[in-house]
Order: structure tokens, then C-alpha cells, then sequence
């Protein structure tokens, strides 16, 4: 071999297997055969972040976190193939002072990218000390929470003490599409600003972090602590043949829930069921121990406990009552006051209590996709037992929400005044992960306070079956005289359309005759992203309407008829805010 063969020869090994060149000196990264390389940071890093390139259409990379040759958690994370949307940080302090390794497998199609070494990301990850979260989406909300980046959807495990709300949620901080479950930490004073507070829980041995509840144990019953915060949540494990295995996990905190401690002696529930999820948990006086509701596939099961770590099974519920049409998810059950048929009549103190039981499901929402379904009726600390069973049979389903976007609702827990205010994740299971926001995903709704009153059930216009006991969801006090709203009065049909200068327009449509309210958003500004987006919605209306009160946001709009006997909650995309309003 002469020498110029040699060096040629040494040119051609080095760009198949040695480094990718990086400016960091602590940072190297090795591309492998067979899609794989290997991102080495070592112990003498001092910066706070890796920044990982992320592609929203690229397939999902693997990437396993190895510290001092030891595997401590896995991710799945869209790196960049082709061209970057955006960064996500990669936290590096605990990592300090050791070997961290991170080995990844990057979904290349080698067809049209030329393997691994060809990816966008791997030439682009780098060191820093800052992440830029600044917001850079014309469409995020003003008054709505959302991530400050990633992903959203469920919120979990809200409750209020010493002054404060504190609101959870699904969050993957790895991108802004659905994976890597964890927890994080909002938190305000007036449900309208929220201070971020990161994450609190992480996936850990028993799997990623799924939706659950909160509760503040004023009685230490558990053994944490007189006043802990005290978190159950579903913990998942994906099967190497694609099942999940879903079981029941607490968290305790000793700090208001800003940081928590997972308990040693988890699980403490399982089925043997697949989907079993969403733990709500809340004290009981009358049988004064915890009662716990949980989603167990297309039913409820109801639990008993006296101190959240040994639970027994009390009875089950749903069955051939309600909608089916897909798995049942993020259940609630509260007591709660009925007013009378007027509407802004707020009950008395002597007033009727019923029971709630609040069921979401996807799909299978009126309006298409995800929605939250509701029965009323009684609940003994043992057997919930629903009213006018006729109302639920052959597919009957009374919704708290006709608009396509209101899902996983469920209240704050220790609220003041007797007050159990909901929150509801603002997006669609049928296009969650395609709305044309890049840098996060998904809003709540505003708070909403939960009440029941008499209505009619109409149909083609006429009244049958008499009163009957709603659901309503009114605005929470904190939104009244913030300018947020607009109030519409109605006096018959109408039509109401909201529209900006570049002619876009959503609709809102009450047909007195039909007794009905129909939200239209086919004309709203994008709706490309998804063929069920424009889908309009329809609502029954339980008595004549005589107001509409409208929240309008950058992304938003909520409608409350009769103050609030009727919602409807939509996503919209306009190319400017809404600036004009008329009534015809």
C-alpha cells in the first residue's frame, strides 16, 4: 500500500466511525453503525443544558441516559433529520463531576438521508449555559395557562392552600407532541396569572408519570406529615411487545408541592386490567375515610381507603349506561348544590345536594373526538347510583361541554368556601398534535364553577320528559370585571360573529325554534392541519336563552349561555385577533 492509499484509506475510517466534529471540548458525539451514536458529556462540564434539535415530522429517536456506565432513564425525543423546528434543553446539573452518555438511536431512513451521520441533529446539538423560552407563537393565549414550552394535556392534581392555586399537568419537556409523561408545577393567586415552577415528577422505575390527583392530608393520615400534599398518579410501563402496564403510584410533599418524595412502597394499586388509570382521590366525611375513583377501561371503580396506601374495592359503575364509544379517562366525584330554574339564582344553604360523577372520553364527544360526559344521581362512600336511569341507556350521554375542545375535566381539591372548581384541557384527541403551534402545545380552559339546575330536555323543539336536573359550568368569580368577556343579550334566534379585517369569521348560532346553540369555526382562519377541525358543534339548550357571555383569547373562544346552563369551548387560528363583533 503507498502512502497516499494509506492516508485516503484513514480519511474514509475516520468519517465512518470516528467523531462529528463539535466546537464544545467537553462535548463529543460518535456516530455508530446500524442508526446509533453515542453523545458523550464529560464529568468537567460545567454548562446547564444540552440543547437537543428537535423536527416535528421526524420519527421519534431513542435515546437511553447512561451516568458512570450505569442506565438511570430513557427518552423519546424527535431529533432533527432534515431541518430544525426548534430546541429543547436536556438538564445537565445533576450530572456534574461524572461520565454522562447518552446512546441514541436516531430514526434515519436511509433511502433519501444517508444514515446517521447525515441527521441535522447530530451537527447541531450543543452546550449552554441559558435556554431561550421566550414566547415566539402568535397564537399562545394571554389569559389561558400553558406550557412555557413542550407539550400539555391533562391537568393533574390541582388543589388550593395558604393563598394559592396549584395546577399539575401531562408535560413532555422533550418536544411539543405527546411522549415522556412527567408532572409539572403551575402556580397562581387569581386562576388567571400562573408562575411556572418546572417539573416535580419524572418517570422512575415504575414507568412515565400519567394523570391523578392531589389531595393536602389535614390529618396525617398517611404518616407523611400533619398538611402534606400527598400525590397518586398513574404509573406506566411500555412492554417491550407494545402493552402498557398500568398501576397506581403516591408522591408526598412537604413544601406546599413544589418538590415531592415517592413513596418506597409503591405500587399501591393494580388491576389486571390494561387500562387503569387516572386516580381521583378525595376525603369523605360521612364515611370519614378517602374515597378513590379510577377509569378501568369503559367503567368506574370505586374505592375505600383510611390512609391512601391500602385500598378495597367498593363497587363498580358504567356499565351499558353512557356513552361508549371510546376508553373512559379522568374521572371526578363531587357533591354539589342545585339551584333553581332561574337562572343566576344561586342556591341557598338548605338547597338539594346530588352527586356528580364526572366521565371523559375518547372519542365519542358529540361534537367528534374527546369530550366530558357526566351522571347525576347519589353516592354512600360505597355504590354511586344514578337518577332517571333512562337518561343514560341506549347510548344517552348528558355532556358538560358541546364544543370539540373541553376534555379531562376534573376540580381543584381543598377549595375555599365549599367551592370545587374545574379546569379542562382546551384541544382535541383527533388533532391535538397538529395545531399550528410549534414551541408549545395546547392551553387550559379559563376555571370554570360546576352547579346543577333544572332544565328541559327538547327535542325538534318540544319539550319532553319535563324538568330535569344539568350540569352547568360557570365562569369562576375571579374573571368578572377583568375584561375578558363580552355579554351578548338574546332575545330570540340569532346569529353572533366574531370577525377580523382579513374577513375570517367564527359563528355562534342560537335557533330558538330547535332549541339549539351551534358553534361554526369552517371560516375561522387555519384549519387545514386537520379535516375534523372545522366540524361545527351543536349544543342542546335547556331553557330560552337570554345572555351569551364570550371569552376571546389568541387562540380561544368560550361560550357561556344563561351564564353558563350552556359551554361551548373552541380552538381557533385566526390570522389576526378578532376585532369586530355583530349581531343579526
Amino acid at each position: 500500500m503507498n502512502k497516499k492509499t494509506s492516508v485516503l484509506l484513514t480519511a474514509l475510517l475516520l468519517t465512518a466511525s470516528s467523531c462529528i466534529p463539535s466546537s464544545a471540548q467537553n462535548l463529543r458525539i460518535e456516530s455508530l453503525a446500524n442508526d446509533n451514536s453515542l453523545i458523550r458529556i464529560a464529568p468537567e462540564t460545567t454548562e446547564k443544558y444540552l440543547l437537543l434539535p428537535i423536527e416535528d415530522n421526524a420519527p421519534e429517536s431513542r435515546i437511553s441516559v447512561v451516568v458512570d456506565n450505569q442506565p438511570v432513564r430513557s427518552l423519546n425525543v424527535r431529533l432533527a433529520l432534515s431541518k430544525i423546528d426548534y430546541y429543547v434543553p436536556f438538564e445537565l446539573s445533576e450530572y456534574h463531576g461524572k461520565h454522562l452518555m447518552l446512546q441514541t438511536h436516531v430514526a434515519v431512513d436511509h433511502s433519501n438521508r444517508g444514515g446517521v451521520a447525515s441527521a441535522v441533529c447530530l451537527k447541531n446539538i450543543k452546550l449552554s449555559d441559558t435556554f431561550d423560552s421566550k414566547n415566539r407563537e402568535k397564537y399562545r393565549p394571554t389569559f389561558h395557562h400553558t406550557p412555557e414550552y413542550g407539550w400539555m394535556n391533562d391537568p393533574n392534581g390541582m388543589f388550593y392552600k395558604d393563598g394559592e392555586w396549584h395546577l399539575y399537568y401531562q408535560y413532555n419537556p422533550y418536544g411539543s407532541m405527546w411522549g415522556n409523561m412527567h408532572w409539572a408545577h403551575s402556580v397562581s393567586k387569581d386562576l388567571i396569572n400562573w408562575e411556572h415552577r418546572g417539573t416535580v415528577l419524572s418517570p422512575d422505575a415504575n414507568g412515565t408519570i400519567f394523570s391523578g390527583s392531589c389531595i393536602v392530608d389535614k390529618e396525617n393520615t398517611a404518616g407523611f406529615g400533619k398538611d402534606a400534599v400527598i400525590a397518586m398518579y398513574t404509573s406506566c410501563i411500555q412492554t417491550p411487545w407494545g402493552h402498557d402496564l398500568q398501576e397506581q403510584s403516591i408522591a408526598y410533599s412537604l413544601d406546599n408541592g413544589n418538590t415531592f418524595h415517592v413513596y418506597e412502597g409503591n405500587p399501591v394499586l393494580t388491576a389486571d386490567i390494561v387500562d387503569f388509570r387516572d386516580p381521583n382521590m378525595f376525603w369523605n366525611e360521612d364515611i370519614k375515610a378517602w374515597n378513590l375513583i379510577m377509569s378501568a377501561g369503559q367503567e368506574m371503580r370505586i374505592y375505600s381507603s383510611p390512609d391512601m396506601k391500602h385500598w378495597k374495592e367498593e363497587s363498580r359503575f358504567g356499565k351499558d349506561l353512557g356513552g361508549h364509544g371510546g376508553v373512559w379517562e379522568c374521572p371526578d366525584l363531587m357533591k354539589l348544590k342545585v339551584e333553581t330554574a332561574k337562572p343566576n339564582n344561586r342556591p341557598t344553604s338548605k338547597a338539594q345536594e346530588k352527586w356528580v360523577l364526572v366521565c371523559n372520553i375518547n372519542p365519542g364527544g358529540p361534537a367528534g373526538g374527546s369530550a366530558t360526559q357526566y351522571f347525576i344521581g347519589d353516592f354512600d362512600g360505597h355504590k354511586f347510583t344514578v337518577d332517571n336511569e333512562s337518561r343514560y341507556t341506549n347510548g344517552g350521554s348528558l355532556w358538560q361541554d358541546y364544543g370539540k375542545d373541553h376534555y379531562a375535566a376534573v376540580s381543584f381539591s381543598n377549595a375555599p368556601d365549599g367551592r370545587q372548581p374545574m379546569i379542562a384541557w382546551m384541544s382535541n384527541w383527533q388533532y391535538a398534535n397538529n395545531v399550528p403551534t410549534m414551541q408549545y402545545r395546547s392551553a387550559n380552559s379559563i376555571v370554570r364553577e360546576p352547579f346543577l339546575y333544572y332544565g328541559q330536555e327538547f327535542v325538534n323543539g318540544k319539550s319532553v320528559n319535563g324538568k330535569c336536573l344539568f350540569l352547568g359550568s360557570r365562569p369562576s368569580p375571579e374573571y368578572t370585571g377583568k375584561g375578558l368577556d363580552k355579554t351578548v343579550k338574546v332575545k330570540g334566534s340569532c346569529t353572533v360573529t366574531l370577525s377580523n379585517d382579513e374577513g375570517e369569521e367564527f359563528s355562534v348560532i342560537y335557533d330558538q325554534k330547535a332549541m339549539t346553540l351551534t358553534v361554526d369555526r369552517s371560516k375561522s382562519g387555519e384549519t387545514q392541519f386537520s379535516q375534523d377541525f372545522a366540524v361545527p358543534a351543536v349544543a342542546p339548550v335547556r331553557n330560552k336563552l337570554t345572555s351569551l357571555r364570550l371569552f376571546i383569547d389568541n387562540s380561544s373562544v368560550e361560550v357561556f349561555g344563561n351564564d353558563g346552563e350552556v359551554a361551548m369551548t373552541s380552538l381557533v387560528f385566526p390570522k389576526s385577533k378578532y376585532n369586530k363583533i355583530s349581531i343579526k
